[in-house]
């Protein structure tokens, strides 16, 4: 999730969520994005992509894989791979290098910089864009003469609908 109306759609209740409508938008905003870069959305990478956003919880290549032969009998790893790089090259999904895993970014229109927060009981991942301390970072890359081509920070805890939801369980 990313800025204004979007972040505040992490704290709805569950079941307040209206998920398609993310999907719709995600799969909108990159059908725009790929022509107006001129690069292919292809039937792959368009399942691929969709499959992604089935939830906002990260998913491994080899889920995917699975949940796609049923619609791609001929697809294999790479085919996979190849869809995922493109995905990410476009900045339409995010790695989640802790997890091994995938997630739909919410702001692809523009590169950015992300805090992913993922959520160790329901596996949701929210990705928030945090300038202080993507400014904090910059300026510590600068005095130490780094040179970062790209930032994302990974943190893993308990988000507030589990916390909410174990709050009413006691």
């Amino acid at each position: 999730m990313h800025h204004s109306a979007e972040a505040s759609l992490s704290n709805l209740h569950p079941l307040e969520h209206d998920h398609k409508k993310c999907v719709r938008k995600a799969l909108g905003t990159a059908e725009h994005l790929c022509v107006v870069r001129g690069v292919q959305l292809t039937p792959i990478r368009h399942q691929v992509l969709e499959l992604i956003w089935d939830s906002h919880k990260a998913v491994k290549a080899y889920d995917l894989l699975d949940r796609i032969k049923p619609l791609q009998h001929a697809a294999k790893p790479a085919t996979i791979y190849r869809a995922l790089d493109f995905l990410i090259e476009q900045g339409l999904i995010h790695r989640v290098e802790s997890l091994n895993a995938f997630v739909g970014c919410s702001c692809s229109g523009h590169q950015h910089e992300q805090l992913l927060l993922i959520c160790k009981r329901c596996n949701e991942v929210e990705e928030r864009p945090a300038p202080k301390v993507m400014e904090a970072l910059s300026e510590e890359f600068s005095q130490a003469g780094f040179v970062a081509y790209s930032k994302a920070i990974e943190a893993q805890g308990i988000c507030v609908k589990c916390r909410e939801f174990q709050g009413n369980q006691n």
